[in-house]
């Protein structure tokens, strides 16, 4: 009995594409389901970063122009329940709570607040920087996976070519 090599070859040649074809459909579920889930939640926290470094920055913000525009305190509205404002003075502005998270507030200095803030943000901004180095990371990750199936692609239609 004699077997056909070029049929073998065909068989051979057909299962090969099979196996890249489920190879590129593999890559691609990872790209979708995977890098580009932790690429999403990384964007996200880095949002969050942003955001903060944001308040802080505005608060830094409000404090200079306290100091040096306000230094006799200021007039404004308080909201003291259910939409109902009361018309309200300053006039000591040596001191402020300052929300150091989790609802606790601290009593400081307005230099002591901007310091404060100054710290906050620098820590932010290395925290930010990491995921940031990350979100880097992930894409040159869904990048190289597209690669891969480009050159799995080209691998096929090659072989279907001959």
């Amino acid at each position: 009995m004699q077997v056909n090599p070029k049929r073998n070859t065909e068989a051979h040649r057909k299962a090969e594409q099979d196996a890249n074809q489920a190879r590129i459909t593999q890559i691609e579920e990872f790209i979708n389901e995977v890098l580009k889930e932790d690429l999403r939640q990384l964007e996200k926290c880095i949002g969050r970063f942003n955001e903060e470094i944001m308040e802080y920055l505005q608060l830094k913000n409000t404090l200079q122009t306290f100091d040096t525009h306000l230094p006799d305190g200021y007039k404004t509205q308080v909201n003291i329940g259910s939409n109902v404002f009361m018309q309200a003075r300053v006039r000591k502005m040596d001191s402020i709570l300052v929300d150091v998270g989790k609802n606790v507030f601290l009593d400081m200095s307005i230099p002591e607040a901007e310091r404060y803030c100054d710290t906050r943000v620098k820590i932010l901004t290395k925290q930010s920087d990491v995921l940031r180095e990350e979100s880097v990371k992930k894409r040159a990750q869904i990048k190289m996976a597209l690669i891969a199936i480009s050159e799995r692609t080209k691998l096929i239609q090659q072989d279907e070519s001959k």
